[in-house]
């Protein structure tokens, strides 16, 4: 399936075909992951076979992002109104919302109806974590859009994981505070992922809740009532998640706490690869600049932007916010991340191995060149840094 956009540029005809159109499909079926497992369980009835989705996502698709490689293809912006308007797009983002709730409803009975032993539960547990992450990226995507449908929609999926104050926090903090030493969803060059989701997990819950409760409080609502976007969400968490607990009995309820604390793992994963040391200056008012596309990691490798909704071209994202994924670009000499996402979930869950990938990227960066004041440094590491580095800059 391909379309074709026509537009005038310059006095000039521009034409520009998203090949990749039928391909955007991929980030609609590949929440149905776990069901591959659950089909592998069946069919053989080894437990081990449930874990065949981590297999494909951590295994198979870095393989497939270093054989293809990458996607620097831009839509002119002549087109993009055009583009942005194709309601094929949306639509896709649309269909993504229900089959999170089928596959977290699907493990849970098979959970529930199924001896299995308790490593197979965790194992389980795991797999439908992993998923509902990716329902944490559906709803990035959506939460962004400034329509009333699109928003509850990012409500209906960040429920699936128990996530409800997501869109609030995302949008409305991290957004205005990403790359500076007070964002706590900007990870800083020295901390470890371990100690980065300390500071990001409960901080963003801290934040969500200031900056909702001072939206409504300028409404003249009161924080606590059904006017709180979270408070619908986790509305909505507690019917699906009660309701599973219900139906298949005490036995889920170590289920459902892993498959909601692996979700939450999954998005500090990717708010720690997304910004790693990366650093706005300030003017002479002190004032921080405006986000730019190299406040960002970005990586165009073609087989997981596929799966993400572009989620990985991260650079043009928080320069515009609002702009769709089919429509986000790429720029040169942006930081850029080596593998997918998938790929670099991995390295950071080594410190050791991250430290030696990212520092010396992060450093050869040209908005750093080796100087380490131009780098959101975690302040318990940067002696120890300062000690290894130096200032290598000039």
């Amino acid at each position: 399936m391909t379309h074709v956009y026509t537009a005038v540029e310059g006095g000039l005809p521009v034409r520009y075909q998203d090949r990749k159109r039928i391909w955007w499909s991929l980030s609609v079926v590949y929440p149905l992951m776990p069901l591959l497992g659950l089909a592998a369980h069946h069919f053989s009835g080894w437990e081990i076979a449930l874990g065949l989705p981590l297999l494909i996502s951590y295994g198979l698709m870095p393989l497939l992002d270093a054989w293809i490689g990458e996607d620097t293809n831009n839509p002119p912006e002549a087109v993009v109104p055009q583009l942005d308007a194709d309601r094929y797009y949306r639509w896709l983002t649309w269909a993504t919302v229900p089959l999170h709730f089928v596959a977290l409803i699907a493990c849970a009975a098979w959970a529930g109806t199924h001896d299995l032993s308790w490593w197979a539960l965790v194992l389980l547990a795991y797999v439908a974590g992993t998923d509902a992450g990716l329902g944490l990226n559906t709803a990035h995507e959506l939460g962004h859009k400034h329509n009333p449908l699109e928003q509850w929609l990012a409500r209906l999926v960040l429920a699936v994981p128990a996530y409800g104050h997501f869109t609030v926090e995302h949008g409305r903090g991290h957004h205005r505070w990403v790359a500076t030493p007070e964002d706590h969803a900007s990870s800083r060059m020295g901390e470890s992922i371990y100690r980065f989701a300390l500071r990001e997990l409960p901080g963003g819950v801290r934040r969500a809740w200031r900056l909702e409760g001072e939206r409504l409080r300028g409404q003249g609502q009161r924080p606590f009532s059904l006017h709180n976007t979270m408070l619908q969400s986790y509305l909505i968490t507690a019917l699906l998640q009660g309701g599973l607990l219900v139906a298949f009995g005490w036995k889920l309820l170590p289920f459902l706490l892993i498959h909601n604390v692996v979700a939450w793992w999954q998005l500090t994963s990717a708010n720690y690869v997304e910004h790693y040391g990366l650093l706005r200056q300030r003017d002479a008012n002190g004032r921080y600049e405006a986000p730019q596309p190299w406040h960002s990691w970005n990586t165009n490798h073609l087989v997981t932007n596929l799966a993400t909704f572009h989620l990985q071209r991260h650079s043009d994202h928080h320069a515009h916010p609002s702009r769709r994924y089919q429509c986000l670009r790429d720029f040169p000499e942006l930081p850029r991340l080596p593998s997918g996402y998938f790929g670099m979930f991995l390295v950071a869950y080594v410190p050791a191995l991250w430290y030696r990938v990212m520092d010396p990227r992060l450093l050869a960066l040209p908005q750093v060149r080796g100087d380490l004041s131009r780098v959101n440094v975690d302040p318990r590491a940067e002696l120890a840094l300062l000690a290894r580095y130096g200032n290598l800059a000039g």
